[in-house]
């Protein structure tokens, strides 16, 4: 029988790469591939993949038409870019410049893409993922001179800046009957827009155009605006005060992004706003009430283990501090933290801070004095103490911690914790967050529980609630993906319960993913997206804290994709 490929060599690398990982092609789960929920969150479109770049011809590299190359180049970013990096030297994966792949050869490479490796490298081929024509496509592009896309500085921002209603010509007062505390900005991930829904009625208020696959939404320090991003890096800023909300400004801060945030210490309270892209990498500061953009920071530097260079440090999390005129940076590669403090942007003041590599996502403890934030890759957590500047700890948790904004509660033995899920295995970290009067259990993993499974994305509680709701849409089982586990925090040696929110919603084909409980304002209702294809029903579904019962089922044939769902008054407070 002809190999696959068409050489001997081809079937000598996929042994040595199975018998390197016993059981490899087996079982992903076990044999150190990426697991399905890891594959899932890595391999998520970016828009880097719509982005005009300049073909260099290396001479030395396989030949590789145009036409090609941008197949291959959209190909790359729409799943390699986030574990490789957009200038492919390396980020949770390995480099794959020319000087390492000319060397391996189109042959070799087209064996570690087909069967991945035990190092974590996904079976693109043998999955069905990619044919045996794209597997040699990739081959032959990542050997080429890697593409750069354009830098995107002071001059392109101003030049998408678009001060839509300048702030004095926007109302005086609230010019509406909507209880703006209680608004959900619930992403619409694959239309481009936010649906802004009435917590009381539960119906849309209004639907408002935004960026591509909008990553967060968060309100302003007085409550009235909404900051949205998206993956475009298009920053939406929606006044909650107008008769319909709407945008009043908007922004391109970059490429792509993930990150935004205002100003909330006391006498800065919507003064700034900030924002943090993955490409370029770098932060701008802006105005809170226009987004004009004021001051750029490239984040540009060295690793904080190694100490090496890394051209492309993506920011991930930012927060805004309570004890300081500062944001809180998070830079994912470069594992460093960044205190910025903006009290004087024109000599912007920055602490940094070392934590570990990878930075993600976070949030605060129930003080909002310590900001815990995942380091994923890294199976850590770090602790930074916003008021005296400085990290408080570095916690080994499970495989990829992925908190959202976390869940913090009194755990009836250990006394106040903050929680993370998992997106690569099972577990729920439970961390103490009281130095003072339970400094024995602080800053240590005081309680694992065992969840559904991996594929975590949120894990969810409320100071008025007695729950801790963990959602798990990336698991590859459509059971656990399609429904949610409770815990009782007054209990927690008792397990938990599965709730099928998905059932509940009472649509017809599709993925019916459950992801992000959000509580209302309350704190009695917990919302769950249950989420499909864009040419599929998608839903909604309300629960009553108290009872765990099906309390209503919020469907519209705008909500297209609802993923994130952002209540205005706990985003507000950091309350979580």
């Amino acid at each position: 029988m002809k190999p696959r490929y068409g050489s001997l060599f081809a079937l000598v690398c996929a042994a040595a790469l199975v018998a390197a990982s016993p059981g490899a092609m087996a079982d992903k789960k076990e044999d150190g591939h990426m697991t399905e929920p890891e594959k899932e969150y890595q391999a998520g479109g970016s828009p880097l993949a719509e982005q005009e770049m300049h073909q260099d011809i290396n001479p030395k590299a396989p030949k590789i038409s145009h036409e090609e190359f941008e197949r291959a180049r959209q190909i790359y970013f729409e799943r390699c870019a986030g574990c490789h990096g957009v200038l492919r030297k390396g980020a949770t994966g390995k480099p794959l410049t020319p000087d390492i792949t000319l060397e391996r050869g189109t042959e070799y490479l087209k064996v570690f893409i087909n069967y991945g490796s035990p190092a974590g490298m996904p079976n693109w081929g043998t999955s069905g993922e990619l044919t045996e024509k794209e597997v040699d496509l990739m081959a032959r592009y990542v050997q080429q001179t890697p593409p750069q896309p354009p830098e995107f500085g002071m001059k392109e921002m101003k030049a998408t800046w678009k001060l839509v209603v300048p702030a004095a010509q926007r109302p005086k007062k609230k010019m509406n009957d909507i209880d703006i505390t209680n608004i959900f900005s619930t992403t619409l991930r694959d239309s481009g827009e936010v649906a802004l829904i009435d917590g009381d009625s539960k119906k849309i208020i209004t639907i408002v155009k935004t960026g591509y696959a909008v990553h967060i939404s968060r309100t302003s320090a007085s409550g009235r605006y909404l900051f949205v991003i998206g993956r475009d890096a298009r920053i939406n800023l929606i006044d909650l005060w107008m008769e319909k909300p709407d945008t009043v400004a908007e922004i391109k801060v970059g490429l792509e992004a993930r990150s935004v945030d205002s100003s909330k210490y006391k006498g800065y309270e919507d003064k700034y706003a900030i924002a943090g892209t993955y490409w370029p990498p770098q932060f701008v500061i802006m105005n809170g009430d226009t987004l004009e953009p004021l001051k750029i920071v490239s984040t540009r530097g060295m690793t904080v283990d190694t100490q090496e260079y890394h051209p492309e440090p993506r920011v991930a999390a930012i927060v805004a501090s309570h004890f300081h005129p500062e944001f809180v940076v998070n830079v994912k590669e470069t594992g460093k933290i960044l205190m910025v403090n903006y009290k004087d942007i024109d000599n912007l003041s920055i602490t940094e801070i070392g934590a570990a590599r990878f930075l993600h996502d976070g949030g605060w403890d129930a003080s909002k004095r310590y900001f815990l934030v995942a380091a994923n890759q890294s199976n850590k957590i770090a602790v930074v103490d916003a008021k005296d500047d400085k990290l408080a700890a570095l916690i080994d948790v499970g495989k990829i911690p992925h908190p959202g904004r976390g869940a913090n509660f009194f755990d009836p033995k250990f006394g106040p914790v903050w929680a993370t899920g998992h997106l690569g295995d099972e577990s729920i970290s439970l961390i103490g967050t009281d130095p003072g009067q339970h400094k024995d259990s602080a800053w240590k993993v005081v309680r694992t529980l065992k969840g559904q499974g991996g594929g975590s994305l949120f894990i969810k509680t409320h100071p008025h609630s007695k729950n801790l709701w963990v959602d798990t849409p990336l698991n590859p089982d459509a059971k656990i993906s399609q429904s949610v586990a409770v815990f009782d925090i007054n209990n927690l040696e008792k397990g938990y319960q599965v709730l099928p929110i998905a059932e509940w919603a009472g649509l017809g084909e599709g993925a019916k993913r459950v992801v992000q409980p959000e509580y209302n304002k309350a704190g009695d209702e917990v919302w769950f997206s249950v989420w499909s294809a864009k040419n599929q029903e998608s839903a909604i579904v309300v629960v009553d804290d108290k009872t765990r019962k099906l309390k209503a089922v919020i469907k519209d044939k705008r909500l297209i994709t609802p993923t994130g769902k952002f209540n205005v008054f706990n985003t507000q407070n950091d309350i979580y």
